[in-house]
């Protein structure tokens, strides 16, 4: 249709690109807090800890994001519970996020020479009081550029949330395709915004990693 100007269909995607942005911060914040949880259950060396969040994690790092999409979607409202697309995309993004960031971080904290674990230990702290006082803000540093690489794949990761009819980029642009029959124009935009939007956030995490090769 040629009601639709080169503006009208940048200005609908910049809109539609205010929600990826929303549900990436979203589900990138709440996937933290939980993959924080799951850090402490992970490396806590308690058997009926560790091997649930072990099984959390390869459940959802072995299976598609797509079919979790569908499971919090379609699965949930089989027990009769209503979810709309946006609580089913936060929910499965979330638990998503959380498994990747604990095995991030956890490759962080088993970084940390042994001696400083022997070393709290001998102070008779607790296993929290070592991994709050001690562990983290040592692991912290390193967690941070490939914390922030990882943003990335959650950035993109929204994407498949337009199949459950969650209203973001890729769908505002399948939708506007669907009615300018101008599927090169539509998706090239729709690629550079994405590109703008992740590109900053992979040079970024190389440049704190650089910074961070040099610091050591």
């Amino acid at each position: 249709m040629d009601d639709f100007t080169f503006w009208d269909i940048l200005s609908n995607l910049l809109d539609a690109m205010v929600w990826t942005i929303a549900l990436s911060l979203i589900a990138f914040v709440s996937g933290g807090i939980v993959g924080l949880i799951l850090l402490f259950m992970r490396t806590s060396q308690v058997p009926w800890l560790e091997i649930p969040t072990k099984l959390y994690i390869e459940f959802f790092q072995g299976t598609p994001l797509l079919m979790q999409l569908f499971l919090f979607f379609f699965g949930v409202a089989l027990f009769g519970i209503e979810v709309s697309p946006w609580l089913a995309a936060w929910l499965a993004l979330t638990f998503w996020a959380s498994a990747f960031l604990t095995e991030i971080w956890r490759g962080c904290v088993e970084s940390i020479p042994k001696g400083q674990w022997e070393a709290s230990s001998s102070l008779a702290m607790s296993y929290i009081e070592q991994m709050r006082y001690v562990i983290l803000p040592q692991a912290v540093r390193i967690a941070v550029a490939p914390t922030v690489g990882f943003s990335v794949q959650v950035v993109k990761g929204t994407a498949l949330a337009s199949i459950i009819g969650f209203v973001e980029l890729t769908k505002a642009g399948t939708m506007l395709n669907n009615v300018t029959f101008k599927p090169f124009l539509v998706y090239s935009l729709v690629a550079a915004i994405y590109f703008c939007l992740c590109f900053p956030l992979s040079w970024y995490a190389k440049r704190l990693e650089g910074r961070l090769n040099v610091a050591r």
